[in-house]
């Protein structure tokens, strides 16, 4: 978009804070100060310096400002999850809220290796860069970066062991939730639970709190058991063969992830078993690619990855503000209905 000019100014983009201030009718302190958020002024003073700003296009110097505040106005955003399949929307999250503070990202893949996170690590410590963002593709806690000490750091989606970093985490248990109290509202008593191998921290305790949830209303998963395996579609259609074997009267089906449900909606289809007339079937993450291609479309729980990314950024910018909140934040899940409950 083209600024118009203002008579009597350089033309825009090449306006020095000396021309913001004296179009706003301030000192060139105080538009710094308005500019880099510290000092106490009116807000009206403020505003009008953001006007001038505005008005003439202006651009800070980077460096200089740097120098001036002792920041780089740099994040890295580190991932363990190459595919980026889960630490995608956690990232676009990220990325958003700290784009709106003007702040640059540095994205640094480090494909599960050791060698290669240190090495993005010496480089980012290396750009003096003001906080770092850590996620994965599993909710398995991981160890903390080590050397780190003075550079905040915010643990998104695969959270710390150490409970005096920062987390970010979806909130399985409200994801669980969700998808039992969907069922039972539709009538389903015999759930069974498919999910994925039972050492990820998603499938062990998805699964705990969907027999504590059905614990609560005096019910009990229809085979007796959690049937944990892998996370396909494969074993999703050898699991849905299993369940109707060792329990013919099952109504419901809540799969672990998206790609167990697909397969157990398609072996269900393919065995003539009515979906979701007979029986419902639930998902979990909301992968699109699956969820919509499945027939019929996949009700599944949404782990609101997004706003995962978008809560370790601000829990970042105040960690940077000098105000850091050690612990694990939660951030609920949502149910998306479609066809096949």
């Amino acid at each position: 978009m083209r600024v118009a000019a203002v008579p009597g100014f350089p033309q825009a983009g090449r306006a020095k804070l000396a021309d913001v201030a004296k179009l706003a009718g301030v000192s060139v302190g105080t538009a710094s100060k308005a500019l880099n958020g510290g000092g106490r002024m009116r807000p009206e003073t403020r505003q009008r310096v953001l006007a001038a700003v505005e008005a003439l296009d202006f651009r800070p110097n980077q460096h200089a400002q740097s120098l001036h505040t002792g920041r780089s106005w740099t994040v890295g955003l580190m991932t363990t999850d190459g595919i980026g399949r889960f630490s995608t929307p956690v990232l676009l999250g990220a990325e958003d809220a700290l784009g709106a503070g003007k702040i640059s990202v540095l994205l640094c893949d480090t494909r599960g290796d050791a060698i290669r996170e240190q090495h993005h690590l010496r480089n980012l410590m290396d750009r003096r860069v003001d906080g770092i963002i850590v996620t994965g593709r599993r909710t398995d806690p991981r160890s903390p970066l080590t050397g780190i000490e003075p550079i905040p750091t915010v643990y998104a989606l695969s959270p710390s062991v150490d409970p005096d970093d920062m987390s970010v985490v979806s909130d399985d248990r409200s994801g669980a939730r969700l998808a039992v109290d969907h069922l039972l509202a539709t009538g389903r008593t015999r759930i069974a639970h498919v999910t994925g191998p039972a050492h990820h921290a998603a499938a062990r305790d998805r699964a705990q709190h969907t027999v504590e949830l059905l614990e609560q209303s005096s019910l009990a998963l229809s085979t007796g058991r959690v049937h944990f395996g892998e996370w396909s579609e494969t074993w999703g259609r050898r699991a849905a063969e299993t369940v109707l074997r060792a329990a013919p009267d099952t109504d419901a089906f809540f799969c672990g992830n998206d790609q167990i449900a697909r397969g157990v909606a398609d072996s269900l289809r393919e065995n003539g078993v009515d979906v979701p007339g007979r029986v419902a079937v639930v998902g979990y993450d909301n992968w699109d690619v699956m969820a919509l291609a499945c027939r019929p479309p996949l009700t599944t729980i949404d782990m609101n990855l997004a706003e995962v990314g978008r809560q370790a950024a601000l829990r970042l910018l105040d960690a940077i503000g000098g105000k850091p909140e050690p612990g694990v934040r939660t951030v609920p899940c949502r149910l998306v209905v479609r066809e096949s409950s």
